[in-house]
C-alpha cells in the first residue's frame, strides 16, 4: 500500500505538470480549494491502494506462491513478478465483462490493452515490495520496510518537482493561457469534424448546417439531434478580448454559450455535455478559408448528386 500510495503522488504530480502545457479549465483559485483537493487526493490514493492490494497485488502473490509449491521450488520475487501480468489479465477480464454487461457493447481491444498494460506496470513494483515485506514482517522488520519506500518516494517526488518548476521558471514549457481573440477572429466557418458546421457572419447572423444540438432526453443523458437554419452569434467580451460565443438558431432551439479556447493560431469554441464536471465536450474548430471553400464545394457536390439521383 505504501508502495501504491507513492506512484498516485508521484503519477499525480506528474499529471499536474502535463496538464499545466495543454489545454485546461484553470486551477482552483482559492487556497482552502486546493488544500481539500490535495487531501481528497490524499485519501483517494489510501482508499485506492488498499482496492488494488486486495484484487491485484495478493492475488498475485498466492498464486505466485502456489506455483512455487506446485514446481518444488522455492518462491522468490521473479515469480510473483511473473504473476502479475496474469492476475492483470483476469482483472480487466472481469472488469470489462461487467462493463460490457451494463453499456452492452464491448469497448476496442486496445482499450482493453491498455488497461491491461496499465495494470501491470501499476502493480508491479508493489507486488515486489510486498513479497519482499512478507519475509520482513516475519522477522519483526516490516516498518524498516516501509519508511525506506516512503524516504525513497520522497526523494523522487523531490526531484520530479525540482524539475517540473524549473523546465515552467525557465520557460521550457510554459503554462497554457487561452488565445486572446477579438470580434474579427470569431467570423468565419467552424466545424465539428463529423461535417457539422456553423458559419458566424460579420453582421451577426449565424447558419448552422448539420451541427450537433444536444438536447435532454429524460434518461440523464443528452442525445444530438442535427441542427440546420440560420440565427444569430454574439461575442462574450472580458476587456478587449473575447472570453465566449453566444448563439442562438432559432429553427432548432439552440442557445449554447460556448468557451474560447485552443491556441491562437487554431482555436477552437466549445460548451460542456452532461452535468458540470463531466470532462465531456462538444469541439469546433474554426476553419481556414481554403478548408471552409473545400467543405462547401463537397456539400454543393453532395446535394447536386442526390438532385441528379
Amino acid at each position: 500500500m505504501a508502495t501504491l500510495c507513492a506512484e498516485v503522488v508521484i503519477g499525480g504530480t506528474l499529471a499536474v505538470l502535463v496538464v499545466l502545457a495543454r489545454e485546461h479549465d484553470g486551477l482552483p483559485g482559492s487556497t482552502v480549494m486546493i488544500v481539500g483537493a490535495v487531501l481528497a487526493i490524499c485519501l483517494l490514493g489510501v482508499l485506492l491502494s488498499g482496492f488494488v492490494t486486495a484484487i491485484a497485488v495478493m492475488p498475485a502473490l498466492s498464486l505466485a506462491r502456489w506455483w512455487a509449491r506446485r514446481r518444488g521450488r522455492a518462491d522468490n520475487r521473479w515469480r510473483a513478478l511473473a504473476a502479475v501480468p496474469v492476475v492483470s489479465a483476469a482483472l480487466v477480464a472481469a472488469f470489462g465483462a461487467v462493463a460490457a454487461l451494463g453499456s452492452r457493447s464491448l469497448a476496442q481491444p486496445l482499450t482493453y490493452l491498455g488497461w491491461w498494460a496499465a495494470l501491470t506496470v501499476a502493480t508491479a513494483p508493489a507486488t515486489v515490495v510486498a513479497r519482499t515485506a512478507g519475509g520482513r514482517a516475519r522477522a519483526g522488520r516490516g516498518g524498516r520496510l516501509v519508511r525506506r519506500v516512503a524516504r525513497n518516494a520522497a526523494v523522487a517526488w523531490l526531484g520530479i518537482a525540482v524539475l517540473g518548476s524549473a523546465a515552467y521558471g525557465t520557460g521550457l514549457v510554459s503554462v497554457y493561457k487561452p488565445p486572446r481573440l477579438s470580434a474579427s477572429d470569431i467570423e468565419g466557418t467552424w466545424s465539428d469534424g463529423r461535417g457539422g458546421s456553423v458559419e458566424l457572419a460579420a453582421d451577426g447572423k449565424a447558419v448552422a448546417d448539420g451541427l450537433d444540438n444536444f438536447v435532454w432526453d429524460g434518461t440523464g443523458k443528452d442525445r444530438p439531434k442535427d441542427c440546420e437554419g440560420t440565427g444569430t452569434w454574439s461575442s462574450v467580451k472580458d476587456g478587449d478580448h473575447v472570453r465566449g460565443v453566444s448563439m442562438r438558431i432559432n429553427a432548432c432551439e439552440l442557445v449554447r454559450e460556448w468557451s474560447v479556447g485552443g491556441t491562437a493560431k487554431k482555436p477552437r469554441i466549445f460548451h460542456e455535455l452532461g452535468k458540470p464536471g463531466s470532462g465531456k465536450r462538444y469541439v469546433l474548430t474554426k476553419l481556414t478559408k481554403k478548408q471552409a471553400e473545400q467543405q462547401e464545394r463537397r456539400r454543393h457536390g453532395g446535394h447536386a448528386g442526390a438532385h441528379q439521383h
